[in-house]
């Protein structure tokens, strides 16, 4: 058998996303998202190791963060920041993210981040020379699922 190589088809095209915001019972579809990344980053320790020149590297944790860009247009994120500095009750959310392109033999994912927490953003913005305003967001997360996972495409498990 010869090497087999993925079709283009099976690509997942970026655009076709879907992501929701949950704030307390307020589910909120976020299709202002322009694009959006959370990142799983584990936590290692350096090990001695008797007998090596180098050392060993052990896990001890990991942590989640992630952006994204959005158009400014929505004010639930500046509520937040809002409710935060008037109480000092600071607000985590889920956001559920899910790709899935019908064409791509690859299906569906879907992620849900759990108890994410805004680092800060945008108060106010404008820009006279612009063509439309987008706004950036930092936030971290505390945990997730992953309720659907990609298929796994023809050819790429060998054994």
């Amino acid at each position: 058998m010869g090497n087999v190589v993925m079709k283009a088809k099976d690509t997942v095209y970026a655009a076709l996303a879907e992501c929701y915001v949950t704030i307390g019972t307020s589910r909120y579809n976020f299709m202002q998202a322009i694009n959006l990344e959370a990142k799983f980053e584990k936590n290692k320790s350096e090990v001695p190791i008797l007998g090596k020149t180098g050392k060993g590297n052990k896990a001890s944790g990991w942590k989640g963060t992630g952006s994204a860009t959005f158009h400014y247009n929505t004010s639930i994120f500046r509520k937040m920041m809002e409710d935060y500095k008037d109480s000092g009750e600071d607000v985590y959310f889920e956001m559920q993210i899910a790709n899935e392109d019908k064409s791509s033999a690859a299906g569906r994912q879907s992620i849900i981040l759990v108890d994410c927490n805004i680092d800060g953003g945008v108060l106010a913005k404008f820009d006279a020379d612009g063509e439309y305003l987008d706004e950036e967001m930092d936030f971290t997360f505390e945990d997730f699922r992953m309720p659907n996972q990609f298929n796994d495409l023809e050819g790429f498990l060998t054994n």
